[in-house]
């Protein structure tokens, strides 16, 4: 599929993955790979989820959510890009996320989607180059 761009202000575009990709069909005891950094712990990647449910709810104010593991010393962001927008029987938000303190840095794009009022589930995501035109 061909990637999605969103204009977030008058002079920064930010390509996006297809809202449509998914997750969906982990099962079992196979544990997800974390697709923001691979060096999140258990309790990092719990708190980094928490954080993105939040700045990408369609109810919310669309304000970046900010999460921190004292015990770890690993931090993030997630911050909403445009709207939520149904893709079918789903809800689907592209957000930018931010890791660091004792997490190698990393700035990434991406989607998400949920259907009903489950967990938000991450398709694609790519490295963000942070472009301001």
């Amino acid at each position: 599929m061909a990637p999605l761009a969103l204009v977030v202000t008058g002079c920064m575009a930010i390509p996006l993955p297809s809202m449509v990709a998914s997750r969906d069909d982990v099962t079992g005891s196979i544990t997800p790979v974390n697709p923001i950094s691979t060096a999140m712990d258990v309790e990092d990647w719990r708190r980094a989820r928490g954080a993105m449910a939040l700045a990408l709810d369609p109810q919310g104010n669309g304000a970046p959510v900010s999460w921190d593991n004292p015990k770890s010393g690993a931090r993030g962001v997630f911050t909403p890009v445009g709207p939520a927008k149904p893709v079918g029987e789903r809800i689907c938000r592209s957000f930018l996320a931010e890791v660091g303190g004792s997490l190698p840095a990393r700035a990434i794009q991406g989607a998400a989607c949920r259907a009903g009022g489950g967990d938000w589930s991450i398709g694609e995501v790519a490295p963000w180059t942070g472009r301001v035109g």
